[in-house]
């Protein structure tokens, strides 16, 4: 492979990354509410739908959470990286 098509590939799977966060997030609601429906028709309560709906909202917040936590540990590691160090003293943490 040549080191041309490299960057364009990274910047792929990259996108890929990121859009397939939205897509779980689609999906874990569907199937909550798919569970929801399943339920509801199998033992006749109303609110055996809502409880799948419910499961898939927080499947949902469970995914971004997860994505969350995956940047700050990939952020850390940009900021304990010594090619970046003179990035550091733009950093927001501290007060000025």
């Amino acid at each position: 492979m040549s080191d041309e098509r490299k960057p364009k590939i990274r910047k792929v799977i990259e996108g890929a990354g990121d859009l397939s966060l939205g897509i779980s997030m689609v999906v874990a609601v569907v199937i909550g509410v798919g569970l929801g429906i399943g339920m509801k028709k199998l033992f006749g309560y109303e609110w055996l739908f809502w409880l799948g709906v419910f499961w898939g909202v927080a499947a949902a917040i469970l995914n971004v959470y997860k994505a969350y936590k995956k940047q700050m540990r990939s952020l850390e590691e940009l900021k304990n990286d010594p090619r970046y160090k003179d990035y550091r003293k733009f950093d927001d943490d501290e007060d000025s």
